[in-house]
């Protein structure tokens, strides 16, 4: 569960981190980088895709400068994926909510920008 967020910082479960992560249902996983800084491509989710969770919500930053293109959610969908793409902000909130109600949810979580 998330705890809290602010701007570069996060708390889950107990633990502050102050890099962008992943939060799968079994593990927190710091220091996420993508291949193209603030653009979402498919290989930057290859670990998440081993074990495609049904719902991914991506959180786009303070201020919401991280892209998701259109392809990369389309392809996601396709595999049977659903995706929330919010200010992260707001997406760590949705995460608590699809967490609590049981969902099998996983959150890519850019913390800056």
């Amino acid at each position: 569960m998330i705890e809290e967020y602010s701007f570069g910082r996060i708390v889950v479960d107990g633990k502050t981190y102050t890099q962008d992560l992943i939060i799968f249902p079994d593990r927190v996983k710091s220091g996420w980088w993508r291949r193209e800084g603030h653009s979402l491509c498919l290989e930057d989710l290859e670990e998440v895709l081993k074990d495609p969770p049904e719902i991914l919500v991506v959180g786009t930053g303070y201020a919401g400068l991280m892209r998701v293109p259109r392809d990369v959610k389309e392809r996601l969908e396709e595999m049977g994926i659903r995706v929330v793409v919010e200010r992260t902000g707001k997406a760590y909130k949705t995460f608590n909510k699809l967490l609590s109600e049981g969902r099998k949810v996983v959150a890519a979580l850019h913390l800056t920008c």
